[in-house]
């Protein structure tokens, strides 16, 4: 299974260069050699620089180069494509491709939906159950083999 990690936008200059806005926060996923996947055919990263957050801070926006991409001809037909790679194991690390379709059930056990959605939020990814709850990650205790234990504040399933 691979997971999006990012998307192609405009073309940068004339030598194939294009902006890249990555989705995940694993800036290596445009390191360098990393592999990706887009249109159904693979590209291979040769450089990437991030561009210039406004206010400074995080960005989110690359400018990246292909290996065999050198014209901006060949840079603009990647225009709007998602790009994808494998999914990374990390210690630790919650991905949606594993929660999604997990089973929740509150630290007394009870079951308080399934996942079928993640949403971003500025304070906490919000886990987004078929019953219209919405469970902020930093709640999750733990999250393995089909089953998210979540420890919440009194009230927060009470629709």
């Amino acid at each position: 299974m691979l997971l999006e990690i990012g998307y192609v936008g405009r073309p940068h200059g004339l030598h194939g260069e294009v902006v890249v806005e990555l989705v995940s926060t694993v800036p290596d996923r445009l390191a360098p050699g990393a592999r990706v996947e887009c249109r159904q055919a693979e590209l291979v990263v040769q450089s990437a620089r991030p561009l210039p957050a406004k206010g400074g801070g995080y960005t989110s926006h690359w400018l990246v180069q292909f290996r065999g991409v050198g014209t901006r001809e060949q840079a603009a037909q990647l225009t709007g494509a998602a790009l994808r790679a494998e999914p990374l194991a990390l210690p630790g690390g919650l991905w949606a491709h594993e929660l999604i379709g997990s089973q929740v059930l509150d630290a007394g056990g009870q079951p308080r939906g399934t996942v079928v959605g993640l949403l971003a939020n500025p304070a906490s990814d919000l886990l987004e159950l078929d019953s219209g709850a919405l469970v902020p990650l930093r709640f999750v205790v733990t999250a393995e083999g089909g089953r998210v234990i979540v420890d919440v504040p009194e009230g927060l399933f009470d629709l």
